[in-house]
Parts: C-alpha cells; sequence; structure tokens
C-alpha cells in the first residue's frame, strides 16, 4: 500500500514494533487469556503473532485520511454477494470487479467458492465465504464440516455465525465453543476466521460478551452482521467491538454500508475491514469519480 512519505510508513512501522514488543513483554496471565500459551509464546505460535500483526497493522495502516486512493479503500472492501438468487453471472461480475479494483476478497455463498476460486486464479484476490449463514443455529460440528468444505473448495476466509441462542440464554462457553471449532478447522489451514455476532439482535452487553468471546476461541475478526437481521453495522457498535477486543483482533463492519463516507466513519471508528455489496460505489467515490451504474448494489 503508497503511504504518503518515508515518516509515514516509519510511524506504521513504530508503531506496529510496538505491538509486537509489548506482547512479547507482556505478563503470564494476559498470554494464557489470549491463546493459552506462556510467556513464549510468540516463539512457539509464529502464525499467531502474523495474524496479531496483520490486524494491528491493517488497523493502524488504514485508518485513512484524505489523501487515501481508491486502491487503499478496496483493499479494506470484501466484496460481497450473498443473495440467495445470485446466478453464475453474477458470481462471474462479482470477480471481475473484485479482480480490477483488487478488493481485499470477494464473500460469496459456499455453493459458489469452487467458481469464484477458479474466476480469480492469478489475480490474488482470495475467496471468503460464510459459515451457518445466516442463523447461526447449526450445530459446531457441522459448522466446523462446512468450514473445511468451503476451505477445499478454495476459501481463503470464512466469517461464521455465532450460536446466538446460546449467547442470549447466557451459555458463553457454548458460544466459545461454537467458535473454536470453526477457528481450529481455519487455523489448520492458515485461513482468516471471522466471527459474526449479529449486533442487531443484542444488547451492549451481549455485544461484548461475543466479542470476547471470539478473542478467547482465537478469532482473527469481530464482525457486525450478516446482512439479513434487521440492521446493520453502527459506528456505535464498531467502537465498542474495537474497545472490547483491543487491537489484537480485526473488526469487520458490515450491513448497511451504503458508500464511501459510511465506511470512512466505520475505520474512523475501529473498523479494519468492511463487507459491501457497493464497494465499485465506494472505489469510485474515492477516486472522484461519479458512480457507474455497474456500481449499484447487489
Amino acid at each position: 500500500m503508497p503511504y504518503s512519505n518515508n515518516g509515514d510508513l516509519e510511524h506504521l512501522v513504530e508503531q506496529i514494533t510496538d505491538v509486537i514488543v509489548a506482547r512479547l513483554n507482556g505478563d503470564r496471565e494476559e498470554q494464557a487469556a489470549l491463546c493459552g500459551c506462556t510467556n513464549e509464546c510468540f516463539n512457539r505460535c509464529p502464525e499467531r503473532m502474523h495474524r496479531i500483526v496483520d490486524a494491528g497493522g491493517a488497523r493502524i495502516g488504514l485508518v485513512l485520511g484524505e489523501t487515501a486512493s481508491a486502491r487503499d479503500w478496496a483493499s479494506l472492501i470484501d466484496h460481497t454477494l450473498l443473495k440467495p438468487e445470485a446466478t453464475e453471472s453474477d458470481i462471474r461480475r462479482l470477480c471481475e470487479e473484485a479482480a480490477q479494483f483488487r478488493f481485499a476478497s470477494v464473500c460469496v455463498n459456499p455453493t459458489w467458492v469452487r467458481a469464484s476460486a477458479c474466476h480469480l486464479r492469478g489475480t490474488n484476490v482470495p475467496v471468503c465465504t460464510v459459515i451457518g449463514f445466516p442463523l447461526g443455529a447449526t450445530l459446531a460440528d457441522v459448522k466446523a464440516y462446512e468450514a473445511r468444505r468451503a476451505i477445499f473448495d478454495g476459501a481463503r476466509e470464512v466469517d461464521m455465525v455465532i450460536n446466538i441462542g446460546a449467547l442470549k440464554s447466557g451459555d458463553d462457553c457454548a458460544v466459545e465453543h461454537d467458535i473454536h471449532s470453526v477457528v481450529a478447522v481455519a487455523h489448520e489451514y492458515d485461513v482468516i476466521c471471522k466471527v459474526i455476532i449479529e449486533t442487531a439482535l443484542l444488547t451492549d452487553d451481549e455485544k461484548v460478551r461475543a466479542s470476547l468471546a471470539a478473542k478467547r476461541a482465537g478469532a482473527d475478526f469481530v464482525k457486525t452482521s450478516t446482512g439479513f437481521a434487521k440492521g446493520g453495522a453502527t459506528v456505535a457498535d464498531i467502537a465498542l467491538m474495537r474497545q472490547a477486543v483491543g487491537s489484537e483482533l480485526g473488526v469487520k463492519a458490515s450491513g448497511g454500508v451504503k458508500g464511501l463516507e459510511d465506511a470512512r466513519k466505520m475505520v474512523e471508528a475501529g473498523a479494519t475491514r468492511i463487507g459491501a455489496s457497493v464497494g465499485v460505489k465506494i472505489a469510485q467515490e474515492a477516486a472522484g469519480a461519479k458512480p457507474t451504474s455497474s456500481a449499484i448494489a447487489y
């Protein structure tokens, strides 16, 4: 990603270094709470350090200002099409746009993972899919199998929906087990796992508890919404989730992001990824261009 000058890059490197050093010097209790390891966590778990640096570096480096380019914004966006009526031609178009604008990923239903991976071969744009979607009411072992199958078909990121009913019943252990079932499969293949907590259905206390369960389970991101509930991402929810998980996890705003201004507010509140069906519109607005008809949401 381009930076405006060497000073910006040096500042970014310094902040990432501070994060790493702070984690390396952390006390045993903090390390155990994060991943169950001892103080030698980062020597024994280099893949976890890699994910933490990625999430922290993205959060620091992508709080975008007025000079950010369309490419900078595109690198934050999961270009999304999850409508059940999506056709093969819709998916092909989604992938072509992702390759053109270099979005962070395309996010599709599991049935379209293999086709998307084929369309995107050689582009360096990964395929993201959804697990237990959209209700989260599937059994944990079924979610784990669904994740494994999607990864086999070519997914490099998986966004899983938590057991919302268990959370609202106060059974945080069941929620954490549900999340960990998918996280374990994802990390077995070095795949990113994002956890959808469906904020529109939760109280603030439940949002915090869900975010902490995702953190304890080893997830890489917490995500606001499926886009199929009564509401999507809000600035207040992003700020609350960021406060709950700290700098160790990414935060994805999904649902209700209609354009560049909405995306900017989410990033300023702490989001490091945006899930949107209007990715083309956001990139065109960031480039100072009038959105074309192809930028209409799917």
